[in-house]
């Protein structure tokens, strides 16, 4: 068993060492080339993002969030803190579930301007002008 330890360790430092050239058989013999990688560790994803996905990462480290990934803020529904809906255009329809275990959707147009009521439930929303990303 420690034979075979021996052997081994010994191979290893066989083949992590090259033999000089001929010419210069007397001096130490070389060190074998180490990989890229060993001298600067492994890349972060930052360091090797490309395209979109280091667009994104730029975005998020700046604290913004340009595709609308996280999820949106919680907001009351009043008339001081209405819910925001993002629009590229002056109006948009929208969806109300106006109580929890409710299975009927009300529909209604929101335009631009001042928060508009649920015609149900009486929840507030407003929209607000939203720019693409691109």
């Amino acid at each position: 068993m420690a034979a075979r330890l021996l052997l081994r360790s010994a191979f290893r430092a066989a083949t992590t060492c090259r033999a000089a050239p001929v010419s210069a058989r007397v001096s130490a013999p070389v060190p074998a080339l180490t990989r890229g990688m060993a001298a600067g560790g492994i890349p972060t994803d930052e360091e090797q993002a490309t395209g979109l996905e280091k667009i994104i990462m730029k975005a998020m480290k700046e604290g913004t969030d340009p595709y609308n990934m996280m999820k949106p803020k919680e907001y009351t529904g009043s008339k001081a803190d209405p819910h925001l809906v993002p629009s590229i255009t002056n109006k948009r329809i929208v969806g109300c579930v106006c109580e929890e275990d409710n299975t009927a959707v009300v529909w209604f147009w929101l335009h631009e301007g001042e928060a508009q009521r649920c015609p149900s439930c009486g929840s507030h929303y407003k929209l607000v002008h939203h720019e693409l990303p691109h």
